[in-house]
């Protein structure tokens, strides 16, 4: 007697679960995304400017919720001194769907998005509490 085939048995054995299709595509997005990001991102970094920076920080109203120096407030985080990296900001300006609406290209260049960037890493520390004689 010979064994049998079954066409239907093969291909479920081959088929990755819906779970591991998600998976993979969760892992490959987020490669093909950081990569991307990265790579969009580097060019526009050796020419960011620390003044047209603050310029667009203040003209494109980012200082309302987020202070006149990135410290933060009410309504924003604190971004200054050391931001997050160039990439993470510029993906979350642009996909952001919590209470800062999101800033497409027409309104906020990748230009202007790294010369907030520079701007932000240009804000120096506060000083050390300890430091300062009307506090000791």
């Amino acid at each position: 007697m010979t064994p049998s085939f079954n066409q239907t048995q093969a291909l479920q054995t081959t088929q990755a679960s819906p779970v591991h299709q998600l998976k993979a595509f969760k892992v490959s997005a987020a490669v093909v995304l950081t990569a991307s990001l990265c790579l969009l991102s580097a060019p526009s970094t050796w020419a960011a400017s620390a003044e047209k920076g603050k310029e667009a920080f203040m003209k494109n109203g980012c200082w309302q919720c987020h202070g006149t120096e990135g410290q933060g407030g009410a309504a924003g985080l604190k971004l200054a001194p050391s931001p997050k990296p160039l990439a993470y900001i510029s993906a979350f300006i642009r996909n952001t769907n919590g209470p800062m609406p999101p800033y497409t290209e027409k309104i906020l260049s990748e230009s202007d998005v790294a010369d907030i960037h520079a701007y932000l890493q240009s804000v120096p520390p506060a000083p050390d509490p300890k430091t300062l004689p009307a506090l000791n």
